[in-house]
């Protein structure tokens, strides 16, 4: 097996609590120290993912609203199109991908007039086929989908979907379990060999999106076929917000960047019996006696 250099995205969201200069923080952070290949973001057209009553209910969870209801909450979160037009433009002056994830019609047709390198599908929209037709149909980049909160059937029924669109081979999957944070046991990390077996030939790539704590399981992901690797990142994991809790600081993803490409390095087969560093162990210390 062949292993692919891995693809780290730090998945800023909403961490940025709605204040455009903090999320340039976030670039310059994953960029400079560390050293992710892409940042990603997210867009929704509010009005349009939630109902009225759902628009107008309080926040679930008021400690971390950032409005008296969910609706104001969201809105204060929402960046415009024009907004994330910036955030492409610093993401590129300091080499990164920019991406984000699209929640709805409107958002998609708005993140795909920018022309990121990818779009990304969250777990919570697989579903919404309109959406997937609209973006088949008018972006030509690539397309990333979560997996989690999804039955195998309907997994299925959107990968069939993709192929016949034409568009699996620009469809990355990410095996995903939609919880914030999850435990290891939830991780289920065997679920990327199955994609791969059952998909492998057909999309572009198979990722992680992870949600648990700490970076072991991200390793381990990697190297059970999964380069590219998809983590919640703050500045703070103390801020509000019910992403923080289940998100890297810039030191975790840093390590986990590190960890990786050392990974990455040591897959491998030896290119020769002794290698030059045991050449010099072998004759300082290996056994001199009598060959049997």
């Amino acid at each position: 097996m062949a292993y692919a250099p891995p693809f780290l995205i730090a998945e800023a969201g909403c961490n940025h609590k709605g204040d455009l200069e903090i999320a340039r923080r976030f670039i310059k952070m994953a960029a400079l120290f560390c050293k992710v290949e892409a940042v990603k973001f997210q867009k929704r057209c509010n009005r349009e993912l939630l109902t009225e009553e759902q628009y107008n209910a309080p926040h679930p969870d008021p400690h971390h609203a950032y409005g008296s209801t969910y609706g104001a909450h969201r809105e204060f979160l929402e960046f415009s199109a024009a907004q994330h037009a910036r955030l492409k433009e610093w993401c590129e002056e300091v080499g990164l991908v920019y991406s984000a994830s699209v929640w709805d019609l409107t958002s998609a047709r708005e993140i795909a007039a920018l022309q990121p390198v990818f779009i990304k599908i969250p777990s919570a929209c697989n579903n919404n086929f309109p959406m997937l037709e609209w973006l088949c149909q008018n972006y030509g980049g690539e397309i990333h989908l979560s997996l989690g909160m999804t039955t195998r059937a309907e997994e299925k029924q959107i990968i069939d979907f993709f192929i016949n669109q034409g568009r699996s081979e620009d469809l990355t999957i990410y095996a995903c379990t939609s919880g914030y944070p999850i435990a290891p046991q939830d991780a289920c990390l065997l679920e990327i060999g199955r994609l791969r077996d059952s998909y492998g030939a057909a999309v572009r790539q198979i990722g992680f999106s992870g949600h648990h704590n700490g970076i072991a399981l991200d390793i381990a992901a990697y190297t059970l076929g999964a380069p590219v690797i998809e983590r919640h990142f703050t500045l703070d994991r103390t801020w509000k917000g019910t992403d923080h809790a289940a998100s890297l600081e810039p030191d975790g993803l840093r390590k986990l960047k590190r960890d990786l490409v050392s990974t990455h390095l040591a897959l491998t087969h030896k290119s020769t019996e002794l290698l030059e560093v045991e050449k010099i162990q072998r004759e300082k210390l290996k056994y001199r006696g009598k060959a049997i």
